[in-house]
């Protein structure tokens, strides 16, 4: 089948050799150098003719898959009424992020920015006998969030492009199937985009659930950390880490003793006065939970990874307190808080699980410029719960085999869930069961961010002279190069319909007025795999090939150049 070829004299392809004042990130720089995308607004972007194309090409990679697992694709409206949210509670729980609108009458609608309230609707409405399900829904569709700081171009904007899915069963184990075929179908996804990925356990949070994979690319610009055992292959979202509960003996301690420790309301000022490690001190961070104050407590030497505790507090809000928030509450000393004889009583206590049963710890006495020594965990205080809250560090032990784990930073391109019935129940979505009585549905939520998943392939695969997309993403298999005007430009446009004929897709520089090292550069700038220059070689029958990733080259008869490429090309399909 014939391919298309696109000339560069009448593409609309405006290519720029200084980086955008606002470019954080590599994606975001060159594709807006490169002419895939120009801003309309913050975090709204345009995809101009190259761009729109390596969308559509990620867009087909991703339906082909959900295809072949027997998921029916759909699509539902982006403009949702308020009421199905409120149901669900996601109309308070998203806060800020949803963009919220009223129509000529007064009533309140929103911009969807997931759907699982919908798909319930629609299969509530559709399925009413287990003989219908199971059932797997999805559509790829314009999502929109009203992000405070939109950045990084396209990986992070108001309004994106997402592949959201659900699966719809009677059963635990039907869903443990239909999980199952997405996390294969997603691995194949991004396999075939050429994206470095690693599957990591992550936390469910506001989604709720019982099971939670999050799908990350490996990346300097990313904005999750993730944890990875290079001993024995373990992987997690640092907020999904845990560590280990150890009650030790909280009897074979000595008694509390008061320290007189003037001016030290800070975990380094307490240690340098004491002249103690950090480690032996324990921190307690106030915050409060849906307004109540509660106390987090974690070793001295450690941070609260506030994201972690919104996460396992969700769909509670999180915030700090401030220091009005002392006023009223004499039993809160600012800089002296101590969990024993307040825990449970002036606020409710989590901790990490490295205060365990039986650790001692110096820590508040709950009276201005005075701590106390042998706070044992156990005997003179209680936690209400443990939540792995701390912030990650190289070198923690691996909860699977102990070895240390290693930090990298990544972008997350996917996100799969088992959702249970949480929306079930808010819907009471149920099917006559095979005896007749009803059964209450349980569902699977899996989402791709398809166009992030762009940014993602720029981020990994681009170099110092631009992009460098896999073949089967990219907007051409071969960029044609006349490097010289009338013979050049003609020879190179009757081998463009050549290879188009052969099924290769091809891009032409046939543009005149513009010098060899321009075309040269936005060729290197543009990415696609494979160049073929047609210059001074030509008169004796030569072109020369080039390998965009790998930048080898070789002047070839001509013949040969189209042979290598239309099988370059179909070795791909």
């Amino acid at each position: 089948m014939a391919a298309r070829v696109q000339r560069m004299s009448r593409l609309m392809l405006k290519t720029l050799r200084e980086d955008p004042a606002d470019a954080e990130t590599v994606s975001h720089r060159l594709l807006v150098r490169a002419g895939y995308v120009r801003r309309t607004a913050a975090g709204i972007w345009t995809w101009l003719p190259l761009g729109k194309q390596v969308l559509e090409n990620v867009t087909r990679i991703v339906r082909e898959e959900m295809d072949a697992i027997g998921a029916q694709e759909v699509l539902l409206p982006a403009l949702l009424p308020r009421e199905p949210y409120e149901v669900s509670g996601r109309w308070e729980e998203y806060g800020d992020l949803l963009f919220r609108l009223k129509d000529r009458k007064g009533a309140d609608y929103l911009l969807g920015p997931t759907h699982e309230e919908i798909f319930t609707q629609v299969v509530k409405d559709q399925c009413t006998s287990y003989k219908d399900l199971p059932v797997m829904l999805y559509q790829i569709q314009t999502k929109y969030r009203d992000e405070a700081r939109p950045r990084s171009g396209v990986l992070r904007g108001r309004e994106f492009l997402m592949k959201d899915s659900y699966s719809f069963d009677t059963s635990d184990e039907e869903l443990a199937e239909s999980y199952r075929l997405h996390r294969e179908a997603y691995v194949r996804i991004f396999t075939r985009l050429g994206l470095d990925h690693r599957v990591v356990s992550a936390v469910s949070g506001a989604m709720g659930g019982s099971a939670s994979e999050e799908f990350l690319a490996p990346a300097a610009a990313g904005e999750d950390t993730f944890a990875d055992c290079p001993a024995c292959g373990y992987a997690a979202n640092t907020e999904a880490v845990t560590f280990p509960l150890k009650p030790g003996d909280p009897m074979g301690h000595p008694p509390v003793e008061e320290l007189d420790t003037p001016d030290t309301p800070t975990i380094e000022t307490l240690a340098d006065h004491l002249g103690v490690p950090a480690s032996a001190t324990l921190k307690n961070l106030l915050v409060k939970v849906d307004g109540e104050i509660w106390a987090v407590g974690v070793p001295g030497d450690r941070e609260v990874d506030l994201g972690k505790l919104a996460e396992h507090l969700a769909p509670a809000t999180v915030e700090l307190v401030t220091a009005e928030d002392f006023t009223g509450r004499p039993a809160l000393v600012r800089g002296y808080v101590g969990p024993q004889g307040l825990a449970g009583t002036a606020f409710r206590y989590v901790a990490d699980p490295r205060v365990a049963p039986g650790t001692s710890w110096i820590t508040g006495a709950n009276k201005p410029d005075t701590h106390a020594r042998n706070v044992v965990c156990g005997r003179d205080f209680e936690v209400d719960e443990y939540l792995d809250v701390v912030t990650v560090e190289d070198g923690d032990p691996c909860p699977s085999c102990g070895a240390g784990l290693k930090l990298d930073r990544a972008i997350e391109i996917g996100h799969i869930f088992q959702l249970g019935r949480k929306y079930a129940d808010a819907f009471s979505l149920d099917v006559l069961g095979r005896d007749g009585k009803p059964v209450r549905v349980t569902m699977g939520s899996y989402g791709i961010g398809v166009s992030r998943a762009v940014a993602a392939l720029a981020e990994q695969t681009a170099d110092g002279q631009g992009l460098c997309w896999p073949r089967e993403v990219a907007p051409a298999d071969v960029h044609v190069v006349a490097a010289g005007k009338g013979a050049q430009i003609e020879m190179a446009l009757e081998l463009a319909e050549r290879l188009a004929g052969a099924g290769v897709r091809t891009l032409v520089d046939d543009r005149t007025g513009v010098s060899p090292g321009v075309k040269f550069t936005d060729a290197e700038l543009i990415g696609v795999p494979e160049i073929l220059v047609v210059g001074r070689g030509a008169a004796k029958g030569l072109v020369e090939l080039k390998d965009r990733r790998t930048g080898e080259r070789e002047e070839v008869p001509v013949d040969e150049a189209v042979e290598r490429l239309v099988r370059s090309a179909g070795e791909s399909a």
